[in-house]
């Protein structure tokens, strides 16, 4: 029997000849298995829509973080589900693995490194971003300075770093204030570059609010509408135009990651009204 589905496919995993075994009922497909949950252990990595390495990036996934695979395909592509919003997907392979300590902490700061050694001389490993999860195994100190180690041979400033599951702050637009001149990127979700739904995505997650990756499942379910329009914003208010969104950071302007500008930026409410139109709906969250 041919069933017909209209489950979304950027939140549910299924394709012609391969689905979630959770999905069996409700979608058409030659084959369902169970996936393999992993952590990534890459700082980023990109979650594309097809395997190609040029395919469109809808998406990025960050240390820390589960995506349960459910095929890997020759060329060394995963494809699965990212647990922090659903979004599917393929990624690199190298970027996860199965026996990688569950996390417990989060990078609080728009970026760090992760040191050779705990000292702030040592060299860097690499760089991971707002939002990313690491497993924290010892603790050290070098003039002053106190670190945080990750399984191998990593450390962190402990200042960069909180607790798993405590939100860093209450106001989320703070969050995202700190990402002005992050420059505007397509499917990121990086401090390194980022597009608008992802800036409200991990601006909200800072404050404990898990919430959908683009803009469009956003405005379907965030707060509550604003009916006044923009004479009655608020701080942290939402505005959405078709393929956009923008935060209110008080009534006379407001802070977006934006495609024209090719930055995170405060502008004026004006300005972006002059350029976009009224905005589709405002959603206070």
């Amino acid at each position: 029997m041919e069933l017909m589905s209209d489950l979304d496919p950027r939140l549910h995993a299924f394709r012609p000849d391969l689905a979630d075994a959770s999905l069996r009922g409700s979608v058409a497909a030659a084959r369902f298995v169970d996936g393999r949950r992993c952590h990534v252990v890459a700082p980023a990595a990109p979650l594309r829509r097809a395997s190609a390495a040029n395919a469109t990036l809808d998406t990025e996934i960050l240390m820390g973080e589960i995506f349960t695979v459910f095929e890997l395909t020759p060329k060394g592509r995963a494809w699965g589900q990212l647990a922090t919003d659903g979004y599917v997907g393929y990624v690199p392979a190298a970027a996860l693995a199965t026996a990688a300590q569950a996390p417990t902490h989060q990078v609080s700061a728009l970026r760090t490194f992760v040191f050779s050694a705990p000292n702030i001389r040592a060299a860097p490993l690499g760089v991971v971003s707002f939002g990313a999860q690491v497993a924290v195994t010892r603790e050290s100190e070098t003039d002053g300075v106190r670190f945080l180690g990750l399984p191998g041979r990593g450390w962190v400033g402990a200042r960069h770093l909180a607790p798993v599951g405590v939100p860093c702050g209450s106001d989320y637009v703070v969050f995202a204030e700190r990402f002005v001149g992050t420059p505007y990127l397509w499917g990121g979700r990086t401090s390194l570059g980022l597009d608008c739904s992802a800036l409200v995505q991990l601006s909200l997650a800072a404050t404990g609010r898990a919430v959908p990756r683009d803009s469009d499942l956003q405005e379907a379910v965030l707060g509550t509408p604003v009916a006044g329009g923009v004479e009655e914003l608020q701080r942290g208010d939402l505005l959405f135009w078709p393929g956009h969104v923008a935060i209110c950071r008080d009534p006379q302007s407001v802070v977006h990651a934006s495609g024209t500008l090719l930055e995170v930026a405060v502008e004026p409410l004006a300005d972006a009204l002059a350029r976009t139109g009224p905005p589709r709906t405002i959603r206070r969250p």
